[in-house]
């Protein structure tokens, strides 16, 4: 969502949320028009499409994908940022990219189901979705709402706290957008991956990915995709960590967009009362969901 790259303006846009067909857009950054026609989009089998709900592991899949592609080789993801090596779908103006880009098409979005291609819900193409223990999703959100000047500033805490749960921000409520992907999995080709088993085991989901994209890496190759999708190595990386993005989409000096990558930062910000709330909210929309997440680092 934070790439119209290398914009310049005397003045600052003004970015608000637009509501279109029960999904949050932001002005200036997605034309509802536009986003309608994805649907329309012809599929080719070779294209990957990677959903994420905001501040899931987005930019870290750009990375690991793009390092995949060229079996590991990062000199040749040098001369191009991980946003324009994969871009976003639902952005202004990448339809006419999309339509004639070479094979493998590899693209990321946060948006919903409903907008998705019709061609991947008849198992063209291949979808991976990231998902995100939601506690540690809200607190990385709330910092980038103060860093990303397409958002609206929260007044604290407690007011994103609010607005999270009630699906206020862009991306709408987190239960809806995973559980509406998720039952839809047996319609698509899809893999289901999560970001604590990133943090936790990277090499496996490396491996994952690629044995589900049909890419026969050898251990060393994957060694050098590990190596440069670790967050240390993204976080000095220029190209990797969204540094050159413009100022009016992001202000550098209030933050950064790859900020901590930890598991559980969550407990460091809810209130007790918050969490039983959310836990209450989490068990009750979750309840038929076969999913879990992990909480803490223990």
């Amino acid at each position: 969502m934070a790439e119209r790259l290398n914009e310049s303006s005397a003045q600052m846009p003004d970015y608000q949320l637009v509501p279109h067909r029960g999904f949050n857009l932001i002005s200036g950054i997605h034309c509802p028009e536009e986003v309608d026609r994805i649907q329309n989009w012809e599929i080719r089998d070779s294209d990957v499409f990677v959903i994420t709900y905001p501040k899931s592991g987005t930019i870290w899949l750009q990375q690991i994908l793009s390092l995949i592609e060229v079996n590991g080789d990062v000199t040749a993801t040098n001369d191009l940022l991980t946003s324009q090596r994969i871009p976003w779908i639902e952005l202004i103006g990448n339809e006419k990219e999309f339509v004639s880009a070479p094979s493998p098409r590899i693209r990321v979005t946060h948006l919903q189901y409903q907008f998705m291609p019709l061609g991947i819900k008849k198992k063209k193409g291949k979808v991976i979705y990231v998902a995100r223990n939601p506690k540690d999703v809200l607190v990385s959100y709330y910092h980038f709402h103060k860093y990303a000047t397409m958002l609206e500033t929260p007044k604290d805490f407690d007011e994103f706290f609010e607005k999270f749960l009630k699906g206020n921000v862009y991306g709408n409520c987190w239960f809806e957008h995973i559980k509406t992907w998720y039952s839809h999995r047996e319609d698509m080709n899809f893999l289901y991956i999560t970001y604590e088993e990133m943090i936790k085991d990277l090499w496996s989901v490396v491996e994952r990915i690629s044995l589900f994209l049909g890419k026969n890496l050898t251990p060393q190759q994957i060694k050098m995709v590990v190596e440069h999708s670790t967050f240390k190595n993204m976080k000095e990386n220029p190209q990797a960590n969204y540094q050159l993005i413009s100022s009016n989409l992001l202000n550098h000096q209030h933050g950064a967009f790859l900020r901590k990558g930890t598991i559980g930062d969550w407990k460091n910000y809810f209130t007790v009362a918050q969490n039983e709330r959310f836990d209450s909210v989490y068990q009750q929309e979750m309840k038929e969901v076969p999913l879990s997440f992990i909480w803490d680092n223990s």
